[in-house]
């Protein structure tokens, strides 16, 4: 099959779980773009980085091919119009992105843009649930993924977009990428091959190099700063990684050290409160991601309540070492997860629930593995109190603020909810504070007077020197 220049290019904003994991949120619905016909490139053609810009993002993608004109289609029909599926690469200047107030047309619609092949895959060879897309940096695997981690299957998306738009013969859809999406440089080479059961479009090879013409005086010229290198590296904050030796380090101390520490530092609205463990004596020690409920009202949750709805969606959006958070207003009189999206959650590899809202299947849930904090039990589906609305937004749990990629800390004594620039800082001095601690509970039992010992003076910080020496 030859892909000739399509008469337009639609391309989706985000759509992969594992982006949406990075990104922090998770989108309600798909959300679209428009790339230039005249961004095409073939595989082996250049692409010049602009004079002046800083940020060239590459992004791999799965391209569809229309084959058969769409208008009003069901998502069950959408695959049928799609002749075949090709690897793209969505390449964008980060430098511009202020100009375009969310278009996207000078940042991501450059010539040379949108390099799509070198094979497009028949639709009648492939299975669309089972298409792997791979994108390497430099000989480097930087991006890899399958249509299994979706958010929108490609019928759904054809559908959408045939309620407004007709979509003709050679038209494409570019259908999002996957985590690990950065930025390339002029003599860096990136690579893009979509393949499945034996089938593959070949390697879209698309080398860099410098620009020389400079941008005129006459529109937005390129600017960056930290935000926009952050977010062009694959990351909206600047990173921080939960690594299993900071969260053995957490996990050496008590949420009651932490909030002491957390209080010296002027944080003192960081505990979520009046809430109950499922699993008592059990640690809970991850990075938060948000849900949010509304009231209930008949019609929101008439267009937000049933189907792949937000709180399933950031079910599934939950990755290793991830805590769903849940902002349910206090409000108890109804359940706001229940066993089988608890199961769900911990098969994904989240280490716990925490919701400021009701709990349904309360024995089924506490029989399970991921602790689950809870306001209370209650039998009723969400739906009688609460409209699912949405995901990865700053949310109020139990009277604190929570925001994607917070740290959430839980114990019997209550959980916290740590700035992630602060934890090393804080839980260093937590350690430090309950060596202390178990120095001055030393003293304490051998019959010593609490007087200058808690806390201690001159003489006793002497004497822990010495003891410290000694271990």
């Amino acid at each position: 099959m030859f892909l000739e220049r399509p008469g337009k290019i639609i391309a989706l904003h985000l759509n992969y779980r594992s982006r949406a994991a990075q990104r922090g949120r998770v989108p309600q619905q798909p959300s679209y773009f428009l790339k230039p016909p005249t961004s095409v490139a073939a595989s082996g053609d250049v692409l010049e980085r602009p004079a002046g810009t800083e940020l060239l993002g590459f992004e791999g993608e799965i391209a569809l091919v229309i084959g058969q004109t769409a208008r009003r289609v069901t998502p069950e029909a959408g695959w049928s119009h799609v002749a075949g599926v090709t690897a793209a690469n969505d390449f964008g200047v980060h430098d511009l992105r202020y100009a375009d107030q969310g278009s996207n047309l000078r940042s991501k619609g450059g010539d040379g843009f949108c390099p799509l092949g070198p094979a497009v895959l028949p639709a009648a060879d492939v299975d669309p649930a089972a298409l792997r897309l791979r994108t390497w940096l430099n000989g480097e695997l930087v991006q890899e993924d399958t249509t299994a981690g979706m958010l929108f299957g490609f019928g759904r998306l054809i559908a959408d977009l045939s309620q407004l738009i007709t979509l003709e013969p050679g038209d494409v859809v570019l259908t999002g990428t996957p985590a690990g999406a950065s930025v390339a440089v002029p003599g860096d080479v990136v690579e893009v091959e979509v393949d499945t059961a034996g089938h593959t479009t070949g390697r879209l090879v698309t080398p860099i190099a410098a620009g020389t013409v400079p941008f005129g005086p006459y529109g937005a010229l390129p600017r960056a700063d930290d935000r926009q290198r952050a977010d062009a590296y694959g990351s909206v904050t600047p990173a921080f990684a939960l690594s299993p030796a900071i969260r053995d380090r957490i996990e050496s101390v008590g949420t009651a050290t932490l909030s002491a520490q957390l209080r010296k530092r002027g944080h003192d609205a960081v505990s979520i409160d009046g809430l109950t463990p499922t699993r008592p004596g059990t640690r809970l020690t991850g990075r938060a991601r948000t849900l949010r409920y509304l009231p209930y009202r008949e019609d929101l949750f008439r267009t937000h309540g049933g189907g792949y709805n937000a709180q399933k969606r950031a079910i599934d959006a939950l990755g290793p070492g991830d805590v769903l958070v849940v902002e349910a207003r206090g409000e108890r009189g109804a359940g706001t997860v229940g066993d089988i999206l608890a199961l769900r959650a911990q098969v994904r590899g989240a280490t716990g629930i925490v919701t400021d809202g009701g709990l349904r299947d309360l024995a089924a849930v506490s029989a399970l593995d991921i602790p689950v904090h809870h306001a209370g039990p209650h039998p009723s589906v969400l739906g009688r109190r609460h409209v699912p609305w949405d995901a990865g937004g700053a949310i109020a749990c139990g009277g604190a603020a929570v925001c994607p990629g917070d740290v959430i800390v839980g114990d019997d004594d209550g959980i916290l909810v740590i700035p992630p620039d602060l934890v090393e800082e804080v839980v260093d001095a937590a350690i430090e504070q309950e060596r202390q601690e178990r120095f001055i509970a030393e003293q304490v039992a051998a019959g010593e007077r609490v007087e200058g010992l808690y806390p201690m003076n001159e003489h006793w910080r002497a004497r822990y020197a010495a003891w410290l020496e000694k271990r």
